[in-house]
């Protein structure tokens, strides 16, 4: 990560996609083929397009994937997928961007450096 703008969106993105992704799950498990509503692929729709703006190319988790089409609703179970492969790519992003530091534990790294931010251990070591 090149700033601590970058490391703060991935926060965010982080916690919509965990968050999106509990609800859905939700839904998906009492009816996984029922088609989601406008008003949530819309927000759904909004944090894919965020999260591909935060992972760039490398970390996308589909080449061809921008988002859900609106006149062919996806089913709670299709969303639920594709959530859980965008919370992957983005824990794989973190974890590639922390470090420790005996003093202060584990830290994001900003422009090749340790940050003071402070993060969890990385869940997906050595696959850089």
């Amino acid at each position: 990560m090149k700033t601590i703008d970058d490391v703060e969106k991935l926060e965010k993105t982080i916690g919509q996609l965990k968050g999106a992704h509990t609800e859905i799950s939700i839904l998906a498990k009492k009816s996984p083929s029922d088609s989601l509503n406008a008003f949530k692929l819309t927000l759904i729709n909004n944090v894919i397009k965020t999260s591909n703006e935060v992972l760039g190319e490398k970390y996308k988790p589909f080449d061809h994937f921008d988002h859900f089409e609106s006149d062919d609703l996806p089913s709670n179970s299709d969303v639920t997928m594709v959530l859980a492969q965008y919370m992957e790519e983005a824990e794989r992003y973190r974890s590639d961007n922390v470090v420790y530091d005996s003093l202060s534990g584990w830290g994001y790294k900003v422009d090749g450096k340790r940050s003071k931010i402070k993060s969890g251990p990385p869940s997906k070591i050595g696959r850089k």
